[in-house]
C-alpha cells in the first residue's frame, strides 16, 4: 500500500508539472490574439459561394461527418470494451511464453489491427465518397497500401511508446510516473524531428522546387521574412487527391516547407506565394516547435494521469502498470485522452493558423489573391463554409474559409 501511495504523490506532482508547464508554455507562445483589433465576424456565406458550391460541400461534409464520427465512436467503444473488460486479457493471456517486451509488441500490433478491422467498413464508406466527387485520385491498390504502411507505422511507434513505458515501471515501481514522463516527452520532441525523414517519405516523394519565377519569388519571401530556406519540396500527392495543400514541418535540420504539386500546377503565382508565405510565417515563428514544446507538456500531463488511474486500477484488482496485461487499458485510455484534448489542441492550432494568415497578407500586401485562393481551396476540396460550432470547436484545426476570407477583407 505504501508503494502504491508513493506512485500517486509522484504520479500527481508529474501532473502538476506537466500542466503547469503547458500552461506557462500556452501563455508565452501561443498567439491568443492573432488578429490586430480582434477577429472580424466571419463574412457572409453567398458573398463567397454559389447556391450549388454550397450544396455540395454541406452533402459532402454530412457524409464524411457520418462516416468519420461512426468510425472514432466505434474504435473507442472496442478500445474500451478491450481495455477495461476481460476479452483484453484473454488476448494478452494468449501472448505467453516469448519475453515481456516481445509481448508488448504482439499486443500492441494485435490491439492496433483490431481496431482497424472494426473501423475499416467506415474508411472504405470515406474512400467511396471521395472518389463519388472527384477528391481521389489513387488506385484501390495504392489506397491499400497507403493503409498498411500507416498501421505499421502506427504500430512501430505506439510500440515503442509502451515498451518504454512499461519497462520504466518494471524498473522504477514507484517513481515510474516522473520518469517515464520526461522519456515520453523526449519522445515527442525526437519524433517531431525525424518525422519529416522517416516517415513522409513513405507517403510522397519529393523534389526540389524547379528553377524559375516561383521559387525566385519563394526564396525572395523567405529571405524578407528572415526565415532559412534552403529548399522549397514539391510532393507528388497528385497521384493520390486533387486537393491543394501545403504544410511545414520538422524543425532546426530538419525543418522543411513543403507544397503539393496539385498547387504548383494549378494556382497562379500569386496565389501559390500566398499560400507558401502562410507556411513561412509558420517556420519564422518556429510553429512546430511550438506544437512540439506543448505536446511534450501534454504527455507529462498523460503519464501523470495515467499514473494516477493505474494506481486505482490497481486497487480493484487491474494489472499493474509494469505488467503486460496493462497494455489494453493503457491504449484505451490514451484514445480515451487523444480526444478529450482534441478541443484543446485544436484551439490552439486555430490561433496559430490565424495568425500565420495574418502574417501571409502582410507579407504579400495581397488580399485579393489570398481571397481568390481561400474560395478556390474551398471549392477544390468541398469544404463546408458553415460547419456545426461544436464540432468547429472540437475537431476544426483551421479557422473556417468564411472567417479566413473575413481577416483578408478587413486588411
Amino acid at each position: 500500500m505504501a508503494d502504491t501511495t508513493g506512485q500517486r504523490q509522484i504520479a500527481a506532482g508529474t501532473t502538476i508539472i506537466g500542466l503547469a508547464a503547458f500552461v506557462l508554455l500556452a501563455t508565452w507562445l501561443v498567439p491568443w490574439h492573432p488578429v490586430p483589433g480582434g477577429a472580424p465576424d466571419p463574412v457572409a456565406t453567398d458573398s463567397v459561394f454559389t447556391a450549388e458550391q454550397v450544396r455540395r460541400a454541406e452533402d459532402y461534409a454530412r457524409w464524411a461527418r457520418v462516416w468519420g464520427w461512426s468510425s472514432l465512436a466505434v474504435s473507442l467503444a472496442v478500445a474500451c470494451w478491450l481495455g477495461f473488460g476481460s476479452w483484453g486479457r484473454r488476448l494478452v493471456d494468449r501472448t505467453s511464453g516469448p519475453p515481456w517486451w516481445v509481448r508488448v509488441i504482439l499486443v500492441v500490433a494485435a490491439l492496433v489491427l483490431i481496431g482497424r478491422l472494426v473501423t475499416l467498413p467506415f474508411a472504405v464508406a470515406q474512400r467511396r465518397l471521395q472518389l463519388d466527387v472527384g477528391l481521389s485520385t489513387a488506385s484501390w491498390s495504392t489506397w491499400v497500401y497507403d493503409l498498411v504502411k500507416g498501421e505499421l507505422v502506427d504500430i512501430v511507434t505506439t510500440s515503442i511508446a509502451v515498451v518504454a513505458l512499461i519497462g520504466i515501471a518494471r524498473r522504477w515501481s514507484r517513481a515510474w510516473p516522473a520518469v517515464a514522463g520526461g522519456v515520453l516527452a523526449c519522445f515527442v520532441v525526437a519524433g517531431s524531428f525525424v518525422y519529416p525523414l522517416l516517415v513522409e517519405p513513405l507517403f510522397n516523394s519529393f523534389t526540389p522546387l524547379e528553377d524559375g519565377s516561383l521559387r525566385t519569388q519563394i526564396l525572395q519571401l523567405a529571405d524578407e521574412e528572415g526565415v532559412e530556406v534552403d529548399e522549397v519540396l514539391v510532393a507528388d500527392a497528385s497521384r493520390r487527391t486533387t486537393t491543394l495543400n501545403a504544410y511545414v514541418s520538422g524543425f532546426g535540420g530538419t525543418r522543411r516547407v513543403v507544397v503539393y504539386d496539385t498547387l504548383v500546377d494549378d494556382l497562379s503565382e500569386e496565389q501559390a506565394l500566398s499560400v507558401v508565405a502562410h507556411e513561412l510565417a509558420h517556420a519564422r515563428h518556429d510553429d512546430v516547435l511550438i506544437g512540439t514544446s506543448l505536446g511534450a507538456a501534454g504527455a507529462l500531463v498523460g503519464v501523470g494521469l495515467l499514473g494516477l488511474l493505474a494506481g486505482y486500477a490497481e486497487r480493484r484488482g487491474r494489472p499493474r502498470t509494469s505488467e503486460v496485461g496493462a497494455v489494453p487499458m493503457i491504449l484505451a485510455l490514451t484514445a480515451l485522452a487523444t480526444v478529450l484534448a482534441s478541443p484543446i489542441q485544436n484551439g490552439i492550432s486555430r490561433q496559430i493558423e490565424t495568425r500565420a494568415d495574418v502574417d501571409a497578407l502582410e507579407a504579400t500586401n495581397a488580399p485579393h489573391p489570398f481571397v481568390a485562393l481561400q474560395r478556390r481551396l474551398a471549392v477544390k476540396s468541398l469544404a463546408d463554409p458553415t460547419p456545426p460550432a461544436w464540432s468547429q470547436w472540437w475537431f476544426g484545426s483551421h479557422p473556417t474559409v468564411l472567417e479566413r476570407i473575413a481577416i483578408a477583407r478587413q486588411e
